[in-house]
């Protein structure tokens, strides 16, 4: 009931995403961006002339945006949020228009590359952005919002593709309606009053520091690196999981395309609900509670659903739908905890930088589950036992976050440089 309660709020939750409505477009917008290439990878095989391994040696080119999305979050600290907020969103735009043009694989590529760096700096911006902006009993809820605009973003794009593909129109429309909205300028200057250049003042920024190398002074390498290996395992064992679902659903355990379609959508719908109920956990509980009590819950439900159902259980959907249900609600939630953290525990000067750090760790972990899965599949009895023991890895996060992060919950932003 706390969860509907959180969605119907009109004097709470309601006010929150009409006074940050252009941030949380925004971020629906970018989500929109990045999520078109998985969506329209078939396509994009029989454009470009590729088989599956050419379009994961694709795929793992244009992952190299990883890095320049890291330098653009050192951006937003040392010349300031919205400016280059809208630096980015720009550079998105072209990007996608590019793409969208491109009829050589190398352009197709640099496109993205530029595209996908903009997008995800956008995106760690905006995590921040809401952070600085909102007071401490409303950060949480703040994150959680950020999570829902991605995931409405991204969903538009899996509904959007199919219609495109009946109505024989090409995967290439799904750029340029990508980057025409985000061409509008008064978008970004819709924001110019909620965004505030929130730098240190002179004495907390020489406490604090604003040099990448400040990350790893004595007062915050503990929080940086737990955060960054935290944002490596649970990225494996996150992505390792998700990309191997349906996978799993219809040849391993032979459900039908059709029912494992419906069921992994009614998940996906029950697994929106660990937003809410992340940042009520936050509130009420703390963020490091939430963060190691959900990861338990996620590596639970890996477990749950890659190794399993049994053989002898008679509705395997029913099995599958509540393990794939729980993952996506603790991963949901765990990202609200670890959002709040990750923007509470570090000052205002790093702090993009720090979400940066987070995207880079987050890339590299994707490519590192996927080739565990390639090389340990042959010799662990499949691809189902090598995602379940993958999904494992999320009790290095619970046991992390419980042993060696410290409690945020309603910490003062401007008490962080001074801790």
């Amino acid at each position: 009931m706390r969860i509907f309660c959180w969605f119907m709020s009109r004097d709470g939750n309601l006010r929150l995403v009409t006074s940050n409505l252009w941030v949380l477009v925004m971020l629906a917008l970018q989500a929109f961006t990045l999520s078109i290439n998985g969506v329209a990878a078939p396509w994009i095989m029989q454009s470009f002339h590729l088989n599956q391994s050419s379009l994961a040696r694709l795929f793992a080119y244009i992952s190299v945006s990883s890095i320049g999305a890291l330098i653009l979050t050192r951006l937003f600290d040392v010349i300031g949020r919205r400016r280059v907020l809208r630096w980015c969103v720009i550079a998105s735009s072209f990007g996608a228009i590019g793409a969208a043009l491109s009829r050589s694989l190398m352009a197709f590529t640099l496109c993205e590359i530029l595209l996908n760096a903009a997008a995800s700096a956008a995106i760690a911006a905006a995590i921040v952005v809401l952070a600085e902006k909102l007071p401490a009993a409303e950060r949480a809820t703040g994150q959680s919002l950020v999570g829902i605009a991605v995931r409405v973003g991204s969903g538009f794009s899996v509904a959007l593709m199919p219609l495109l593909a009946y109505a024989g129109y090409s995967w290439r429309w799904l750029l340029v309606l990508a980057a025409l909205p985000n061409l509008g300028l008064h978008l970004i200057d819709g924001t110019r009053d909620e965004i505030t250049e929130s730098q240190p003042a002179a004495a907390n920024r020489h406490r604090a520091g604003n040099a990448l190398s400040d990350l790893l002074r004595p007062r915050y390498r503990r929080r940086a690196i737990t955060l960054i290996v935290s944002a490596l395992l649970s990225s494996i064992a996150i992505t390792s999981s998700k990309s191997w679902i349906y996978f799993h659903t219809v040849s391993i355990v032979g459900t039908p395309p059709a029912a494992a379609s419906v069921m992994l959508l009614i998940a996906g719908g029950l697994a929106l609900t660990g937003y809410p109920l992340g940042a009520a956990s936050c509130e009420r509980f703390g963020r490091v509670p939430t963060v190691s009590g959900f990861a338990l819950l996620l590596a639970i439900g890996t477990v749950w659903s890659f190794w399993g159902p049994p053989s002898t259980f008679r509705h395997p959907l029913l099995w599958l739908g509540a393990g794939f249900a729980c993952f996506g609600m603790a991963t949901n939630a765990t990202s609200v905890g670890a959002n709040s953290s990750a923007t509470e525990l570090i000052p205002s000067g790093l702090r993009a930088t720090m979400i940066g750090c987070l995207v880079l760790a987050g890339a590299m972990g994707q490519v590192t589950g996927q080739s565990i899965v390639a090389a340990l599949a042959p010799r662990l009895g499949g691809v189902s036992n090598v995602v379940g023991y993958l999904g494992l890895l999320a009790i290095g996060v619970s046991l992390l976050f419980g042993f060696l992060i410290e409690e945020s919950r309603g910490l003062a932003l401007e008490e962080i440089a001074a801790d």
